[in-house]
């Protein structure tokens, strides 16, 4: 085999640190401007509805059909409508920012469980009161400046009151959305008061 010449192989090595010290370039963010809204939402079923029960398989859902098929789980169906309103829009964005992140588990790869691992879901529950609070917030979203699409994310909080230790925090409190629109706010004060620094956009 021919030896190389020292300058050529002082070269090659110059090339290779140079492109081994490159930057990585950065991915966009995923934005409501440059990122469709999902039409589906791939579900893993655990037996059971059980958090940690083994995944049976991955049920394939309609977008607006997951939410709807959610809200009626994770808030009370008889709550006021703008409670209802403003669970709906949670719901939405935490599906939406997790069909771009999906994960490969048990060998199957999904957006989300059926479970409180994610957000509660059952086939087909729906009820006229969630369905209509999705209907209502479908056309919108809630994101930074930005538009980063991020999930909205709640927690059940305590009954009877605003759930203060929540406020500013990024997390709702189911429970206190609840006491917050019976005392007369609106989906979109109740959002602006658990979610700092998000605003209300239209989306297609």
């Amino acid at each position: 085999m021919r030896r190389m010449v020292p300058a050529l192989s002082l070269l090659i090595c110059l090339i290779a640190l140079a492109w081994s010290a490159s930057p990585v370039k950065a991915q966009p963010l995923q934005t409501i401007y440059n990122t469709p809204q999902p039409t589906v939402v791939r579900v893993a079923i655990r037996a059971f509805n059980n958090p940690w029960g083994p995944i049976l398989w991955v049920q394939t859902v309609g977008f607006q059909e997951y939410c709807s098929d959610v809200l009626p789980n994770e808030w009370m169906p008889d709550w006021n409508p703008q409670a209802l309103e403003a669970g709906a829009l949670a719901a939405k964005m935490f599906a939406w920012y997790n069909t771009l992140h999906p994960v490969t588990h048990q060998g199957f790869t999904y957006d989300v469980d059926n479970t409180t691992n994610y957000q509660y879901f059952k086939d087909l529950s729906g009820t006229p009161q969630t369905d209509a609070a999705v209907q209502a917030v479908w056309n919108m979203a809630y994101v930074p400046p930005s538009g980063e699409i991020l999930p909205l994310d709640y927690r059940s909080g305590w009954h009877d009151g605003p759930n203060w230790v929540f406020v500013g925090s990024t997390f709702m409190s189911q429970w206190g959305s609840q006491y917050l629109a019976s005392v007369g706010h609106t989906f979109l004060q109740i959002l602006n008061l658990y979610y700092p620094n998000r605003q209300l956009r239209w989306v297609s």
